[in-house]
């Protein structure tokens, strides 16, 4: 019994040695003599018995005491001095005694050693010796290291669960000795866990659309006037092709006739009758005439027909109106006639502009010369883009911009041009102004008053929208000397698709460096190119919407116009007289001269003005807030909790490090199979003990010789230490 006790008082890895022992001895049955004999064979020079993981031990008659296994004081193995242990009952009658499992004890100290006690009379040692074999020390090591590694883990699990902030992991341990509790409060912290990231999912998915919302903020500070382009809508004829024009004249006046009946007077042929200009080489492609188209079930339509180059694949530009397939019909040959010029030809509206603005007052005071701008537009003829120089102090009219301008047609092309009116447009200051698109017509004999209010658009730009800073990122050659708009990125990106595609330029457009315009007396076809391509670019079929984003600042201007009589009556005279348009007594004999000029009045209707801004709608300190809110949520804890995960992370990932290298050194240890073969010979007779060198026993018996001590392995000796 009291071998039992020590041996329940020793460590977990002594029980499950005992274990193991005493089921290989129930194996063995009463085979204990010829085991003794075995042990005394080994001990004459023979090899131990190596696949056997049982404890052998040397016997010794006169010590019986030894013969069960005595532990050692409190059943430890190290070095303690084994205390006798009681003797065995006797076993049954015809039954040889069973073998009693012995502990590896270590041997007796030599008598030489100081501090030793010698053996006393009638005492003898006997040295009970463990043998395993490799395979089986390697299982037993690999079994050890596994529990040390489960416990290890199992104790940092539980130091985490008790010590961590977050919800619900204290129940995991509390509730241990319950298994359904543990089971339903972690099948809950996984369901937490799962619910968790599945909204993150869905908060970075709406987060990586980058959604936006407009943020309207209204703003008063000064701001520029804008620039204010003005057209007479008078296109004149080039001296140079003049007399192409009036060819041109003649074929229209046909088509017209064969169409309406409809007979043009005759005394506009005189307009270039005394110019001597060399004219450049063109003939008048008679086959694209006005045409009356009728289809079954449509109304009639009238255009003209456009061919390749090979006349293979045609097609017809055809209108409902009359009109507006005149105009165009008359405006296709034109452009033919006007693209043979040289391209900086002679503008004679270039020095006249007296002829077109009468007076012109900014601010209440005069404006002066430098602060217009001059082009020749082919259809709205010359335009005039005047340019303030300093800010708006005050809204209302007499801090804007005050016209009076002259509305003739002198140089009367009555197919390209069918309004007397002057065109206006107002844009952003060093703005290339777009009158077909964006531009507004004032009638004659008026005076109009506009109004203005500004609206400004910030954009974010990547990756909230598809927007530029100026030029940069645009993988377009502007055409234009100005600033970066939407617009004239399209018509650039157009006219560079109409080179490539149909090898000319549009004449309306600025051309390419190397390019020519496009003419039918140089490129057969390319009507029908050019309007293959336009209709493309209308339904954003062309790569040019895409490759023209945007400006991220824009501003644009809202309009509020109104409009009276002017001159009246009763102020015609004089009026017209100042400016010198007539003299006193031509108004009562043409009452239609007060049609021929008109009053412009533009200001800033106040100086307040809104901004558009882009904002985003998650931005990086919002989503960290919905974060934080769903993390609450589900598991009541904030950042400091997620820090906790992570050292539990980290201490994880170090206990994973230590024990794998534990186990790479215990890898790299020698073999117990490379034990030299000395270490299995005989015992030398200083190895003995004393009183048995002799083979006498002092008390009259034999007693038995020790085994040899054999050196441990560096495995052995870590296996023993743990």
């Amino acid at each position: 019994m009291r071998v039992q006790g020590q041996a329940r008082s020793a460590g977990s890895w002594k029980t499950r040695c005992l274990t193991l022992g005493r089921s290989k001895l129930q194996e063995l049955g009463g085979m204990g003599g010829s085991a003794q004999r075995e042990s005394g064979e080994s001990g004459n020079g023979s090899q131990p018995v190596k696949a056997s993981p049982v404890p052998l031990e040397t016997k010794n008659p006169s010590c019986p005491g030894l013969a069960s296994g005595a532990l050692g004081k409190k059943g430890s193995p190290r070095g303690r001095t084994p205390s006798p242990a009681p003797v065995p009952s006797p076993s049954r009658s015809g039954e040889g005694v069973s073998t009693p499992v012995a502990w590896p004890l270590p041997p007796p100290p030599h008598p030489s050693q100081p501090g030793t006690n010698r053996r006393q009379p009638g005492q003898c040692w006997a040295t009970s010796h463990f043998v395993l074999s490799p395979t089986r020390a390697v299982v037993t090591e690999a079994s050890h290291r596994g529990t040390m590694k489960a416990a290890a883990s199992r104790e940092l699990f539980t130091f985490f669960c008790t010590n961590a902030t977050i919800h619900g992991t204290i129940r995991l341990v509390c509730s241990s000795h319950n298994r359904l509790k543990t089971a339903s409060w972690g099948l809950l912290f996984v369901g937490a866990l799962a619910a968790l990231y599945w909204q993150f999912g869905l908060l970075f998915e709406q987060y990586w659309r980058y959604p936006v919302i407009m943020t309207v903020s209204v703003h008063s500070e000064r701001k520029l006037f804008p620039s204010v382009t003005l057209c007479d809508m008078n296109p004149h004829r080039p001296r140079s092709a003049c007399h192409h024009l009036q060819v041109l004249d003649e074929f229209a006046r046909e088509n017209i006739h064969s169409l309406y009946k409809f007979n043009f007077s005759e005394d506009r042929d005189v307009l270039c009758a005394g110019d001597r200009v060399p004219l450049p080489a063109f003939y008048l492609d008679r086959t694209i005439r006005l045409q009356r188209l009728s289809q079954p079930g449509d109304q009639n339509k009238v255009g003209f027909r456009l061919c390749n180059s090979t006349g293979g694949d045609c097609f017809y530009r055809a209108h409902s109106s009359g009109v507006t397939a005149a105009r165009e019909w008359y405006h296709f040959h034109y452009v033919n006639i006007l693209a043979l010029l040289p391209t900086a030809h002679e503008d004679s509206h270039r020095s006249h502009r007296g002829h077109f603005i009468f007076s012109c007052q900014f601010d209440g005071q005069d404006c002066q010369a430098r602060y217009f701008q001059t082009v020749h537009h082919p259809t709205y003829g010359s335009c005039y883009t005047f340019n303030g120089i300093s800010a708006t102090q005050h809204p209302g009219i007499t801090h804007g911009i005050s016209l009076v301008l002259r509305a003739e047609q002198q140089d009367h092309v009555p197919l390209l041009s069918t309004e007397a009116s002057i065109k206006v447009m107002i844009h952003g200051r060093d703005h290339t102004p777009f009158l077909e698109h964006q531009g507004f017509s004032v009638r004659p004999g008026t005076e109009t008053t506009i109004g203005i209010r500004e609206d400004e658009v910030h954009r974010l730009g990547s990756p909230y929208s598809h927007c530029t800073r100026g030029a940069e990122g645009v993988d377009v050659q502007l055409l234009y000397n100005a600033s970066y708009t939407l617009q004239t990125c399209l018509v650039s990106c157009f006219q560079q698709l109409m080179v490539e595609t149909c090898s000319c330029g549009y004449y309306f457009y600025p051309l390419p460096s190397g390019a020519e315009y496009c003419s039918y007396t140089r490129h057969p076809g390319w009507g029908h190119c050019f309007y293959r391509l336009y209709g493309d670019l209308g339904t954003h079929r062309l790569a040019c919407a895409s490759r023209c984003p945007r400006p991220c600042r824009e501003s644009s201007y809202k309009l509020s116009a109104g409009t009276s009589r002017w001159p009246s009556s009763k102020s015609a005279d004089w009026i017209l007289s100042a400016l010198g348009k007539r003299n006193p007594r031509s108004l009562s004999q043409n009452p239609g001269l007060r049609s021929h000029v008109a009053k412009v009045n533009i200001f800033y209707q106040e100086l307040n003005y809104r901004t558009v801004d882009e904002t985003p709608i998650y931005s990086v300190p919002q989503l960290l807030s919905a974060m934080g809110s769903l993390w609450s949520l589900w598991f009541g804890s904030s950042v400091l909790s997620v820090l906790e995960l992570l050292e539990l992370l980290l201490d994880a990932i170090a206990l994973a490090l230590l024990l794998g290298c534990r186990w790479l050194r215990r890898v790299q240890a020698p073999s117990p199979e490379a034990a030299t073969g000395a270490s299995r010979g005989a015992p030398e007779a200083n190895q003995l003990p004393t009183d048995c060198r002799n083979d006498i026993n002092p008390q009259g018996g034999t007693c038995q010789p020790h085994p040899p001590q054999r050196s441990r392995e560096p495995w052995q000796e870590s296996l023993l230490k743990s």
